[in-house]
């Protein structure tokens, strides 16, 4: 199924630098499975963010949004 994801994350440090604030979205496709485990992964693994982007130290407040496009 074809997903779009929205990413946004407030008050980052990245590199040393504090960033206000920053959107990513993308779309993909990707099986209902993949989509609830990395939603269940979101909620559940602290640091979820900062273990997977390089530089970025610390997210101030930050939500994922999933939406169906088919």
């Amino acid at each position: 199924m074809k997903v779009k994801f929205v990413l946004t994350m407030d008050d980052l440090v990245v590199n040393d630098k504090t960033i206000d604030q920053v959107v990513v979205d993308w779309e993909a496709d990707v099986a209902q499975d993949e989509v609830v485990e990395l939603a269940g992964r979101w909620i559940t693994t602290k640091n979820f963010l900062s273990t997977r982007m390089t530089g970025l130290t610390r997210v101030g407040e930050s939500s994922l949004v999933v939406e169906p496009l088919d």
